[in-house]
């Protein structure tokens, strides 16, 4: 693992009691089980290692779900937004008003995000970019909704059988129904649209190079 992922990161999460169920891919849940909860909080410790060490403007995240993650990046800018394509944002933002978080959320989708040009500084996305196909007009939206001088964050899953084999035998889901070939594809196309500027792996098991999650800070081209 990356040394420069410390695990001070550990980020504060709406809990458990405070999480509605938004859609079928909203695992949110998982991040309090034993062992799989340490493997799903992996992410946002990488997505918080990548974030600009100065405060954050205006902050979007994209596929915000239940909203476990809005606390924590709450406290690192001055507006929060979030958007999903879910149907309950009255709801999460109900619960969010419970433990002091103020978001704007949205309902729709990163195709056709509904924001003027150059809207935010920086825009996070956790393991959901793979499922907003086609990838090349997600990354046009993202690029136009960001600031010239802005970044992406963003945590994908890796694609190794290896991985997949322990994701099924810890959730009982098979990775391949879910993501098919999208995880071979999404980074090549994004990084048509964005140049990197910080990548991390984890685990790195061994001298392996299996991959459970990447994570980029990504800027424009």
């Amino acid at each position: 693992m990356n040394r420069q992922m410390s695990e001070s990161l550990s980020p504060t999460l709406l809990p458990p009691s405070a999480l509605v169920k938004t859609s079928d891919v909203d695992k949110a849940e998982w991040n309090f089980r034993p062992l799989l909860g340490i493997i799903q909080r992996l992410r946002f410790r990488m997505i918080l290692s990548l974030l600009p060490k100065r405060r954050i403007g205006r902050l979007l995240e994209i596929g915000y779900g239940s909203g476990v993650f809005l606390p924590e990046l709450s406290r690192r800018c001055d507006n929060l937004y979030g958007i999903d394509p879910h149907q309950r944002a009255a709801g999460v933002a109900h619960h969010l008003r419970t433990h002091r978080v103020d978001a704007k959320l949205f309902s729709g989708s990163a195709l056709a995000l509904p924001f003027q040009d150059e809207s935010f500084d920086c825009i996070v996305a956790v393991s959901c970019l793979e499922y907003m196909e086609p990838f090349s007009q997600a990354a046009t939206e993202i690029r136009r909704v960001m600031k010239r001088d802005g970044s992406l964050v963003f945590v994908t899953p890796g694609n190794s059988p290896l991985l997949d084999f322990a994701h099924y035998v810890l959730t009982g889901c098979r990775a391949q129904e879910h993501y098919g070939q999208r995880r071979t594809s999404l980074i090549p196309t994004l990084l048509q649209t964005f140049a990197v500027q910080q990548e991390l792996r984890a685990p790195r098991i061994g001298s392996s190079v299996v991959t459970l999650y990447r994570a980029m800070r990504v800027g424009a081209r």
